[in-house]
């Protein structure tokens, strides 16, 4: 591809050599970096691509994307741009041919509820007949292919490279997660989304190489609506009128605020066999009755918000209401069957903030007992060890103290910083390090009406121990313990 080509939607600076130049490839890596390259200068939390332009001209690259001058030789040409981040994704979308101009593309952000929602949207879009493309937290799907992830929002040359290969298969649209960090990095510019939502926003992600305050984490995730044909943003959190400041786009809402376009009312528990979930009533733009198997409020948020999305895709109430019948996300509040006495679930929450959310909801079904079995990462902080010992010693009736991913930390020393989180409550805990060994005592444990909820690893299939990861997925290890009692 020509130069000038990848260069079209570019505001840039030739400081020197010539434009008339065949790309080969496009790379921010320097170690991929060859003679058809075009080379982009990114500055990581870690290394800066400026330091290596002297290493890629010698490796016989001639074309250097630059936000600070580089010395290289004069038949080096050196584009100079305001910001390469940003420059990295325009010629991405260039160099992949646009492919988010030819999508849909349906971006998320929101401190919790992204995930899930984009798995819901999917399979609501899919019920009506289109073919979806994702990429989230825990994967990247095209077709029958899928990635596990390393980031939430990928690299933009990872994320045209996507969109690209979605629709190579026949992908109509696109849904995908949309962090702060995405947004503030660009690394979803060189496209416009279709429809931007935002779920809610609490304090998260702030501190060193993230954000340095609550209102930075606030501005970055604000610029989705900057980004976006039409607009769906909670009623219902209580920074939406800062949310919505200078947004661009078509604005609607949604909650269970009377000003809501798309309201939620009436909501009912819902119990079963090994099975929670929760009802309501859609008002608003769309009227009908909704029944989901996930429990809690927050899943009302979640359904209400892909109702909304798909209300864009005209899909049918009958298929909005069939799909969500049947939506399900690996590890965010994955039941799974054991018994027809007590409900055995999965999840992620991996921290004070998301565990006190998940049980103070399990809470609202008057369970016969509430058991939540847990771990805390190794070489992390200790303080979110006693904070998450705290809250499930004051939340479950019982705990049961485990092993997650240790990293170089032993173990038992992790669980001796979770116990003190919970000796400052009256909460009943028992140890068990092994954690085969601590589902299999909480299924063989388990009482008429108890909800158990094993908390940490929700879609995570491995154990991470002295910097190697082991296989581990607590699917398989319910497997293996029910079958092991059959024999």
């Amino acid at each position: 591809m020509k130069l000038t080509q990848l260069l079209e939607r570019l505001d840039y600076t030739c400081l020197q050599g010539t434009m008339d130049r065949e790309i080969g490839r496009v790379v921010a890596d320097s170690r991929q970096a060859r003679e058809d390259a075009l080379f982009l200068c990114i500055k990581g939390a870690v290394s800066d691509g400026h330091n290596f332009a002297a290493q890629v001209a010698a490796q016989g690259t001639k074309v250097i994307v630059c936000q600070d001058p580089v010395e290289v030789p004069g038949d080096v040409t050196v584009i100079q741009v305001e910001d390469s981040r940003y420059a990295m994704a325009v010629i991405a979308a260039a160099w992949y041919g646009y492919p988010g101009d030819q999508l849909k593309v349906i971006g998320i952000t929101g401190t919790k509820g992204k995930t899930t929602t984009t798995y819901m949207v999917k399979s609501i879009l899919e019920n009506a007949g289109y073919k979806v493309g994702l990429i989230g937290t825990i994967e990247t799907i095209i077709g029958d292919h899928v990635i596990p992830s390393a980031n939430t929002t990928p690299e933009s040359l990872l994320v045209q490279k996507y969109f690209r290969e979605m629709l190579d298969a026949g992908c109509d649209c696109a849904v995908m997660e949309v962090s702060s960090q995405g947004l503030m990095l660009h690394r979803t510019a060189g496209f416009t989304f279709e429809i931007g939502i935002f779920t809610n926003i609490e304090p998260d992600h702030i501190g060193p190489n993230e954000h340095s305050s609550f209102e930075q984490y606030m501005e970055c995730k604000k610029l989705l609506l900057k980004q976006c044909r039409i607009g769906i943003v909670n009623r219902d959190d209580e920074h939406y009128e800062k949310i919505i400041e200078g947004h661009t786009c078509a604005l609607e809402t949604y909650g269970f605020s009377p000003e809501a376009d798309l309201r939620a009312a009436s909501p009912r528990l819902v119990t079963g066999k090994g099975v929670l979930g929760i009802s309501y009533q859609v008002e608003g733009l769309m009227n009908f009755p909704v029944e989901i198997d996930l429990p809690g409020r927050f899943s009302i948020y979640n359904s209400l918000t892909a109702i909304a999305i798909c209300r864009h895709f005209k899909v049918s109430q009958e298929d909005i209401v069939r799909a969500l019948k049947v939506a399900k996300v690996k590890g965010r509040i994955e039941m799974v069957k054991v018994s027809d006495e007590f409900t055995l679930m999965i999840d992620y929450a991996h921290n004070a903030m998301s565990l006190e959310s998940l049980l103070t909801t399990l809470r609202e079904y008057h369970p016969h007992r509430l058991v939540c079995l847990f771990g805390c990462g190794g070489n992390r902080s200790r303080e979110r060890r006693f904070e998450m010992g705290e809250v499930s010693g004051r939340l479950a009736d019982l705990t049961i103290i485990t092993s997650d991913n240790p990293r170089y930390e032993e173990p038992q020393a992790i669980i001796d910083d979770i116990r003190t989180g919970i000796s400052k409550t009256s909460g009943k805990y028992v140890e068990i390090i092994d954690r085969k060994e601590a589902i299999a005592y909480a299924i063989h444990h388990g009482e008429p009406g108890d909800i158990i909820v094993l908390a940490g690893k929700g879609h995570e299939d491995y154990q991470e121990i002295r910097g190697k990861k082991y296989p581990m997925d607590e699917r398989v290890l319910i497997q293996e313990i029910l079958e092991e009692d059959n024999r």
